[in-house]
């Protein structure tokens, strides 16, 4: 798995983490069962802190996406959670698609309901 980060981005770099490992689980780039890289090896291969990586990595635990287990890492979970974060990664292009277009938070909350209603 490659991670990618962006330090001018306005994005932090523990959120980044986050989102690759995301979406690295929703396109099965990543599997069930796979372990990631140690908080140290992957802090010291993007050359940033080991607490950013701690970070990214426990927010995943927090969405049910990795078990942390201590001597064993992190380990992708399966199930409902993967599912749910392949729909995360398709909100956030969404989200990314809508900026790029200029729309505000309403405009993209509207077309939403528009769809969940079944609107045109």
């Amino acid at each position: 798995m490659l991670f990618r980060v962006d330090p001018s981005s306005p994005l932090p770099l523990s959120d980044q983490i986050t989102a690759c490992v995301r979406g690295a689980i929703a396109d099965g780039t990543v599997g069930t069962g796979e372990r990631l890289p140690s908080a140290r090896d992957l802090a010291a291969s993007l050359g940033v802190n080991m607490h950013t990586v701690l970070r990214g990595y426990q927010r995943l635990r927090e969405e049910g996406l990795l078990e942390l287990r201590r001597g064993r890492g992190a380990v992708v979970t399966g199930g409902p959670a993967a599912e749910r974060a392949r729909l995360m990664a398709q909100a956030h292009r969404l989200v990314a698609d809508a900026r790029a277009l200029g729309l505000s938070n309403e405009e993209v909350l509207a077309l939403v309901r528009k769809s969940l209603t079944g609107g045109a």
